[in-house]
């Protein structure tokens, strides 16, 4: 079964790498939820995760979570132990703390370019993780962490990138910065100069000199034929 659970996981792993660029060390944001149930099924996360990945892992939260286990009190004292041991990433919110779940959301704004997994129980946040696509979800189910399979918005986003319909969020400025660098961007205030092409001659010198006819419309010779014979006659 452990053996299954792996190549589940592997295969997963294999559709982040290859289609959002995530690499090592894989950067897990935690709320306190899956703290919570870590806790109560007695999983060393920092321990087993790396090895479910198949990768080194950064076991990160934010400011706003711990403060959340601070005001819920005893009931979650282990939880929030456990997620003071974690890298604190700094989020939007330092002076005005908001709920777990508002601050993991405003983390994986803007396309997850810091390629962050989410670990959480909370049903609702789940939801809201699977309508973004690139954002892999990790939750404890029956003693276990599971890496959940990519979600429908995910799979869409794929199938319009292998269509060349849609450029990622996070590789639009970069591509934009390549440009700059090599003159293939004009820049604001700066006007596009005009090169000035070899002239060729004019069309019009190029066209055949027409004969000069007589009133009659015919050929100059044929008229000095007609004055010979006039003279002979005579």
């Amino acid at each position: 079964m452990g053996g299954t659970r792996q190549k589940h996981a592997k295969k997963i792993m294999g559709f982040y790498k290859h289609n959002f660029q995530f690499r090592e060390p894989f950067q897990v944001l935690l709320d306190g939820t899956f703290c919570q149930a870590a806790l109560r099924n007695k999983i060393q996360i920092r321990e087993q995760l790396p090895g479910y990945l198949d990768g080194a892992t950064q076991l990160c939260t934010t400011r706003c979570v711990i403060k959340e286990l601070e005001s819920l009190g005893k009931a979650l004292y282990g939880a929030k132990l456990i997620a003071q041991r974690f890298q604190v990433r700094n989020c939007s919110h330092h002076k005005n703390p908001v709920s777990g779940s508002t601050c993991l959301l405003s983390m994986i704004e803007d396309g997850n370019p810091h390629h962050f997994f989410i670990a959480t129980q909370d049903q609702d946040l789940s939801s809201k993780v699977k309508r973004k696509p690139g954002i892999p979800l990790l939750f404890i189910i029956q003693n276990t962490m599971v890496l959940d399979k990519p979600s429908p918005k995910s799979l869409a986003f794929v199938q319009k990138l292998q269509t060349n319909q849609l450029v990622p969020e996070y590789q639009k400025q970069s591509i934009v910065e390549l440009k700059e660098k090599e003159g293939l961007v004009k820049k604001e205030g700066e006007k596009r100069r005009k090169r000035k092409r070899a002239g060729g001659p004019n069309p019009l010198s190029c066209l055949k000199k027409k004969k000069k006819k007589t009133q009659e419309g015919q050929d100059p010779s044929a008229e000095k034929k007609k004055r010979r014979k006039r003279k002979r006659n005579r």
